[in-house]
């Protein structure tokens, strides 16, 4: 049995949920990259809001109403500092990951005419798939899908030849949230700047695995969810740069995001506020400020080093078990693993591990056309976050042994 490093304990200790227990077993929690658990900061912090300061904010002149509007904004100047924006009105509160690319979609798409193209990958999620099929229904834009290799690296030969002058926007994850492969970020933007094509980074899975600067990485936009990085559902994070942001046309209309209206003509308000219509989800964007104020508490380094380890140690753990196929084999992984077990449906698995204790996720995980590629219908992902350890990993591979067993 493998001994957890103190400052992993220490990290785990934040966390109250981990200390529950399911089927009257100890929790082992790997699903983490579909939620990730809340520190005890952050469900404190949603407390107290609501307990002693709950009001609306912006234009308020009471009491509350400040203290509220000052916490909020607060929360997007960390923000903007956590992610190295250069201005706070850069940051757009949304409702996660999947509205922020709905938003680019719907606004930047605004300014797309017919026969411009908008290039995505083949291992996207749906929410970075669907808006751009609306979008060319709508305008008549082109949707080109960029290819991957079968280890799960993108094909980059294949998206530096469609790369073209008509290409107006790269829209792709930084993390696979079904293979864990790690795209190269960094080359894609510039590439697909000299051909004067816009950056959307999907950063749903990269977030919470290391620290992201937007101004050093030069993309557009990049945006993610606060429920992935420690925070509450229901809030995310836009980032774009001001320069487009300023050209971009509301992407919903109502309070908040207006100077004056009359019914003859609207003018809107100055960013960010133009694209945040309507009473927001306040204490989503303090709490999420909460969350990344733990982060800056504890040693990331050494956390998301540990993170490396685990998925070494449990990629080399499963690969000793028969007939198991490991989706994703990229050398630049982030620390989950999704596989199947010969011809044992993924559900099946994830039910006996559920009996044991074990949350892992089974499915398509939103990616099926990747599935699709891969020609089966899902597959089994264990996703580890910085409070996991060695020992729930040996708890999970014997669990799946154990499973395996029974369906076998």
């Amino acid at each position: 049995m493998n001994q957890t490093p103190d400052y992993i304990e220490g990290i785990r200790s934040h966390f109250p949920l981990l200390k529950t227990k399911v089927h009257d077993k100890p929790l082992v929690y790997f699903d983490n990259a579909a939620t990730t658990q809340k520190p005890q900061k952050v469900i404190d912090r949603i407390n107290a809001y609501y307990s002693t300061e709950n009001s609306n904010i912006h234009r308020g002149v009471h009491h509350l109403s400040q203290i509220a509007t000052k916490d909020y904004e607060d929360a997007r100047i960390r923000i903007k500092n956590y992610i190295g924006a250069s201005k706070e009105n850069e940051i757009v509160f949304t409702k996660g990951t999947t509205d922020g690319i709905n938003l680019i979609a719907s606004s930047l798409g605004e300014l797309m005419t017919k026969g411009d193209e908008v290039l995505i990958s083949a291992m996207e999620h749906h929410s970075n798939i669907v808006p751009w099929q609306l979008l060319a229904e709508r305008k008549g834009i082109v949707l080109k899908i960029i290819p991957i290799h079968q280890d799960g690296t993108l094909d980059m030969l294949s998206f530096e030849e469609m790369l073209n002058d008509k290409t107006k926007l790269v829209s792709i994850t930084h993390i696979s949230n079904t293979l864990g492969t790690i795209n190269p970020i960094e080359t894609i933007i510039d590439r697909a700047h000299k051909v004067g094509a816009k950056v959307l980074i999907d950063g749903a899975q990269s977030i919470q695995h290391g620290q992201i600067n937007v101004t050093k990485l030069n993309c557009d936009f990049f945006v993610f969810s606060g429920h992935k990085i420690f925070g509450p559902t229901g809030i995310g994070i836009l980032y774009g740069k001001e320069s487009i942001l300023e050209t971009m046309p509301p992407y919903q209309g109502g309070g908040d995001m207006i100077k004056r209206v009359s019914f003859e003509k609207t003018s809107f308000n100055e960013i960010p506020f133009k694209f945040e219509a309507g009473t927001p989800n306040i204490i989503g964007g303090i709490a999420l400020g909460s969350a990344l104020e733990f982060l800056e508490s504890i040693d990331t380094n050494q956390a998301f080093a540990y993170e490396k380890e685990l998925l070494k140690y449990a990629e080399e753990a499963l690969l000793q078990i028969a007939n198991l196929k490991i989706y994703g084999t990229s050398a630049l992984k982030t620390s989950l693993v999704s596989f199947n077990v010969g011809n044992i449906h993924p559900f099946d698995i994830g039910t006996l591990l559920d009996k044991q204790g074990i949350a892992v996720r089974t499915g398509h995980h939103c990616t099926q056309p990747l599935m699709d590629f891969y020609g089966i219908p899902g597959t089994i992902r264990a996703s580890f976050s910085i409070y996991n350890s060695k020992e729930e990993v040996n708890k999970f591979i014997h669990a799946l042994k154990r499973a395996i067993n029974v369906l076998s």
